[in-house]
């Protein structure tokens, strides 16, 4: 059966990778930019779009503002992208805006960060996903019928290339974003020639129409709120910045100067591009209305329904290039196509943050494990069936999940940033050098402006977006952080019930009699158990034996091993693919071949729960092998549990179901109901 199920995984994902060639699937800064990028470098796609609209609130008299509002997400976007270059250098681990705040501002400031990126990474892949849908729908009616299947289907292909490893999917997805990214430079290169030097009157197709109001005459604070709301709108822009800080573990050495490079890449580049098209959009007079049926009017009249408004940078490029023109329909095309690639920054940023989270014990242990081809392939997965429950319950509605969207970034940006505040309040303490002390304060300044400016985003935000959706991904937040923090709890109770004593306790005495090989993965209290017990058995032969899949962790085993002194001998067994359940077969068939007559005997050490939940969060490697170890002739397979404080629990309703289904339970009724025995009165 594994073989059978073997070969159609190697045929999607690829053939499984040696732990050893991890250093071949870091990324070059030339595939780290779409990897890590591709998120904010599309959001200029759709980011003065989101401006226009609300603007259009006032009506046209309010586009002139346009321009000072993307002075102000300039602003924000250098000022983010300077204040995440110091992170990159100060925390180059991955951590990203977690680790910043968890080490600076504490753990509940850290879970509050994780849990905001864990919901914006979700939505993020949701968003793109639908985005790029509705976009493919306009030119093919059959993907508008059945958008949520079409958006599923691509998700499931996503998560196909990323499980198949950053840097096959990352060359895969370079040639669309640089296609894209060249085809917007060539547009405003190309728009800039056209209306500063050859004099062109370039026209949107909308240049025409005028816009009905829904408040005229805004003046005051509703004015003020208006423009702080289209301010909040165009940050969309800076949705997945923090991909790149969370994702360092991820480039090639020197990695903390690559990311940084990269990101200053990655910030220039969408500065240059959403400041173009802004520039062109108000060219071309484009003209956007949140409701365009009823408030777009061409000689006063309506348009209807059946106009079809047109994103800001269809528009522009049609007024620029010509509608129907080759390089019209090559950026048509780039632009759709990189908006289904924008996902990508998510499914990256997502498993590496999932797999600090489980290190740290917030998530399960099973998200810090690498898969076949090296990816943190369940948080992949885990990540596809989260965006794709958004997708089927919004109905791919990207009007309706975009509301959603940009509360957790700011969230994450704001702690991050104050986080650094302290982290170089705390380092100024200490430094005497004048030349770093001056480049800590430069610094600090830098994130103190940016903890205020993103600070203040997120109010705007949540005031202006918190009943049309944004409470939504609040409550989000909310059941992460919950559900982490009871996670953690449970990891750290079963590891102060399992921790090994430093003095002789019950658990380390040797008990009666028995035998031969001890499997052990760490050093606690159902290790010392089973090795005791395997020492009562007078065998010939008695020895522990380790999987080695983490050097680090080996290392330590062993050391911890000789420092205790005990007197079995630890052999260790190197597994380069990180498998458990293989080494030992074949290490124990090797036993058996020398020795045929001989019978091996293993002991698992394993410790009990008792609850269902508590068995999702524990890895069932334990239960794999005896399965396996079961078909072995000549091998006996001997568990040795450790009952935790939950099992007792379990036990007392074991015990009370086993009272209820007692032979003769049925007939004669619940104990508290059944008659009362006759008594012998003689």
């Amino acid at each position: 059966m594994s073989k059978l199920t073997d070969v159609p995984k190697r045929i999607l994902i690829g053939r499984a990778l040696r732990s050893d060639k991890l250093g071949e699937t870091l990324l070059p800064k030339r595939i780290a930019l779409p990897v890590f990028a591709s998120d904010p470098l599309s959001s200029v796609a759709y980011a003065p779009g989101e401006v226009l609209l609300v603007l259009s609130i006032a009506g046209v008299s309010a586009y002139h503002f346009s321009p000072w509002i993307a002075v102000a997400v300039v602003v924000l976007m250098f000022t983010v992208v300077a204040s995440y270059r110091q992170n990159v250098h100060a925390y180059p681990s991955g951590g990203g805006d977690y680790e910043v705040a968890t080490t600076n501002l504490g753990p509940k400031a850290g879970l509050t960060v994780a849990s905001a990126l864990l919901v914006d990474y979700v939505l993020t892949v949701a968003v793109s996903i639908a985005s790029g849908v509705e976009n493919l729908g306009s030119a093919i009616p059959f993907v508008v019928e059945h958008k949520v299947s079409c958006a599923v289907a691509i998700v499931v292909l996503l998560t196909l290339l990323n499980l198949r490893g950053m840097k096959e999917s990352g060359k895969l997805f370079a040639i669309p974003t640089y296609i894209f990214v060249a085809g917007v430079f060539i547009m405003i290169a190309w728009g800039a020639y056209r209306g500063l030097i050859a004099g062109d009157d370039m026209k949107a197709p909308t240049a025409d129409l005028s816009i009905h109001a829904e408040k005229g005459g805004l003046a005051g604070f509703a004015l003020v709120f208006l423009l702080l709301r289209a301010f909040s709108s165009g940050c969309a822009a800076l949705t997945g910045v923090e991909a790149i800080s969370n994702g360092v573990p991820a480039f090639r050495k020197p990695k903390s100067k690559n990311a940084a490079t990269t990101l200053a890449l990655m910030g220039s580049l969408a500065v240059v591009m959403f400041c173009g098209i802004i520039a062109l959009a108000m060219t071309t007079d484009v003209k956007m209305a949140e409701n365009p049926a009823t408030d777009l009017l061409k000689n006063g009249t309506a348009v209807g329904s059946g106009f079809v408004q047109n994103p800001v940078i269809s528009q522009v490029a049609e007024a620029v290039f010509g509608k129907g023109s080759f390089l019209f329909v090559v950026l048509a095309a780039a632009t759709a196509l990189v908006l289904f690639l924008a996902a990508n920054t998510a499914y990256n940023g997502f498993p590496l943050l999932g797999s600090i989270l489980a290190q740290d014990r917030y998530l399960p242990r099973q998200l810090h494990t690498r898969g076949d081809r090296l990816a943190f392939s369940n948080g992949i997965v885990l990540l596809a069936g989260a965006a794709v429950l958004l997708i089927v319950i919004y109905g791919a509605d990207s009007t309706r999940l975009i509301q959603l969207y940009i509360v957790g970034v700011f969230v994450s940006f704001t702690l991050s940033q104050t986080g650094m505040v302290r982290h170089w309040n705390r380092h100024l303490r200490s430094e005497t050098d004048p030349n770093k002390r001056r480049h800590m304060i430069r610094s600090r300044a830098i994130n103190t402006f940016g903890a205020f400016f993103t600070g203040l985003v997120l109010v705007v935000v949540l005031a202006t977006k918190f009943t049309h959706g944004a409470w939504v991904a609040l409550l989000g937040m909310v059941i992460f952080y919950g559900t982490m923090s009871a996670i953690r709890k449970h990891y750290d109770r079963v590891s102060e019930e399992i921790a090994a004593p430093d003095v002789p306790s019950d658990d380390t005495v040797r008990p009666s009699r028995v035998h031969s090989i001890v499997l052990v993965s760490k050093l606690h209290k159902p290790t010392l158990r089973a090795l005791a017990y395997a020492k009562l058995m007078r065998s010939d032969q008695l020895e522990a034996l380790s999987i080695s899949v983490d050097a680090a962790e080996t290392k330590a085993l062993r050391e911890e091993w000789e420092r205790r002194g005990i007197n079995v001998p630890l052999k260790i067994l190197d597994s380069p693919y990180r498998e458990i359940t293989r080494p030992i077969i074949e290490y124990v068939k090797g036993l058996r071949r020398e020795s045929p007559r001989d019978v091996v005997s293993i002991y698992i050490p394993e410790y009990v729960v008792g609850h269902w939940y508590e068995h999702l969060l524990h890895n069932q490697s334990a239960l794999r092998l005896k399965g396996r170890l079961l078909f072995l002739p000549g091998v006996m397979v001997t568990s040795v549990p450790y009952q935790l404080e939950s099992s007792e629990a379990a036990r007392m309703r074991a015990r009370r179901r086993a009272e209820w289904n007692a032979p003769g339970s049925v007939r004669r009724g619940p104990v508290n109901q059944r008659p009362k025995e006759p008594t012998n009165k003689s």
